[in-house]
């Protein structure tokens, strides 16, 4: 940190902590403008850290916000996964295969249900990462969704909504890896997988996403795009994202292969590469080199060399010449931009809020719950948890804030309560991050789905929140009883209830 580091701002450790992500999440969703509300809360950040010196304000906003968070190795690793999946896309698109694949999809895939399945399905089926997650099923799934006259904001919350709730409860996953980092003195691996039932947004988000497809019902602002979709225009606002990023399909020769090739060996190349960071192939067994593992770093290398197979792949079947493939790379580029920028960001504004002392606030907040209080600690966790990483932006880091509390308060006097209390801080910050507009998770659903993204967060929300509310009596239920299934069997029935409600009372798109 700067000079102003040894002295501690005024606002320290206090609610105040959490005004530059409330200013910027607010004024997102009032003026529909990211960049310069993201950038409002990064200054507000700055001024409350430097005790109102302007000075002190502008060095800690570019040096410590700006400038620190491009210098850390795992946010450029990230960055660089963007481009490289970024150009991967656009070689898929000028060699033909997304085009072939859309055509096969036309013959196979006949309805609009249809074509939301198969973006659920191929989600759930890429459950390693949420970031590869999010760009490859976009990616994949963008000409079909188009073709059948699904909104981008559906596309949008399907990615969304097969992202971090699948990752979540993936024991095989980056995430199951992040969790299992934070539970330190225990098996975190072990603890995880015990989670997982308890893991209530997760399963019931699911749940949710399969029910509205099924049942063909929307509400709030997402029946407006669905039924502006359905009318021709799958956008609804004027903005067009992402739309100096060409989609070359010239090439006509290209087949299937050309799309499903690619696609498994980035997979089976981000496995390799992150498994690769946890000392797998020096030793380390499987499943403790995924708990160990760097996912940016991996996500780089494997990504990195799954390009070069792709390309290599593409010039032995005379689909695109060398030249032509490494032509993609500024493409890849630009198509990225507004997530990069987006994410660049919302970086800073985390940056910001951990030296104004959020984690520690919100740590003191959460302490103070004991006692009389312990069959409803998982429902306030849950609700603590969400709204931290709501405005914070990060499950991660509330992960880091939340977990070594929930272990250090419960592992030695009641282990059953251990696991349901973490996993509701698992659960609260995955819906946080569901809700949050400067969420780097949501911010990769607006990019894969090529989606206006306050359009995505405002559509978003409202299915956010219904499951959100479930979740939490799904919660009280398991704090009163310790079981997994009774308050699991409650959510589902509560879940697929409210939708038929829904549909029942309100018109719908389809």
């Amino acid at each position: 940190m700067n000079e102003l580091a040894n002295n501690l701002p005024t606002v320290y450790a206090t609610f105040w902590s959490l005004l530059p992500p409330l200013v910027a999440i607010s004024l997102a969703l009032l003026t529909k403008e990211v960049y310069s509300s993201l950038f409002v809360g990064i200054v507000i950040g700055g001024l409350l850290y430097a005790n109102f010196n302007v000075e002190g304000a502008v060095l800690h906003v570019f040096k410590d916000g700006i400038l620190g968070v491009l210098s850390d190795p795992y946010n450029i690793g990230i960055l660089i996964f963007l481009v490289i999946l970024g150009s991967m896309v656009c070689m898929l698109n000028r060699a033909g295969g997304s085009r072939a694949f859309g055509e096969w999809a036309k013959k196979h895939i006949k309805t609009r249900v249809g074509a939301q399945l198969s973006a659920i399905v191929l989600g759930v089926l890429i459950f390693i990462d949420d970031y590869f997650n999010c760009l490859t099923v976009g990616s994949v799934m963008r000409p079909i969704t188009d073709e059948h006259k699904v909104s981008r904001a559906k596309l949008a919350y399907l990615i969304d909504a097969t992202a971090a709730p699948v990752c979540i409860i993936a024991p095989i996953s980056s995430w199951a890896a992040a969790v299992s980092g934070y539970v330190e003195g225990s098996d975190g691996f072990s603890i995880f997988l015990q989670a997982i039932p308890y893991n209530y947004y997760a399963l019931l988000t699911i749940v949710a996403m399969l029910s509205i497809v099924l049942l063909k019902v929307d509400f709030g602002p997402m029946l407006t795009h669905e039924k502006n979709a359905i009318n021709g225009d799958i956008y609804t606002t004027p903005d067009r994202p992402y739309s100096d990023a060409k989609e070359d399909v010239t090439v006509t020769k290209g087949t299937v292969i050309d799309l499903v090739f690619p696609i498994v060996v980035l997979i089976i190349c981000c496995i390799i590469g992150m498994i690769y960071t946890g000392g797998f192939f020096s030793g380390t067994g499987f499943i403790q080199a995924f708990s160990d593992c760097d996912a940016s770093l991996g996500l780089m290398l494997g990504s990195f060399v799954a390009f070069i197979i792709t390309v290599i792949f593409y010039m032995s079947r005379r689909v695109l010449k060398f030249s032509e493939s490494i032509a993609c790379l500024p493409e890849g580029f630009k198509a990225m931009v507004p997530a990069i920028l987006i994410l660049t960001f919302a970086w800073a504004l985390k940056a910001m809020t951990e030296s104004l002392g959020a984690a520690e606030y919100v740590a003191a907040v959460v302490s103070t719950f004991s006692g009389s209080f312990i069959r409803l600690l998982p429902a306030i966790i849950f609700v603590v948890s969400c709204f931290l990483a709501f405005a914070t932006g990060t499950s991660w880091g509330t992960f880091g804030i939340l977990i070594p509390i929930v272990v250090n308060a419960f592992s030695a006097v009641n282990p059953t309560m251990m696991i349901i209390s973490i996993s509701a801080c698992m659960a609260g910050a995955v819906c946080g991050d569901h809700c949050s507009p400067i969420s780097d998770t949501t911010i990769m659903a607006s990019a894969g789905a090529q989606c206006n993204h306050i359009n995505h967060v405002s559509t978003q929300l409202p299915y956010a929140i219904v499951i959100a509310a479930i979740s939490c009596i799904t919660y009280l239920v398991a704090g009163a009883i310790n079981n997994p299934y009774v308050p699991l069997a409650i959510g589902i029935i509560l879940t697929v209830g409210t939708l038929y409600m829904i549909k029942r009372f309100s018109k719908t798109a389809n």
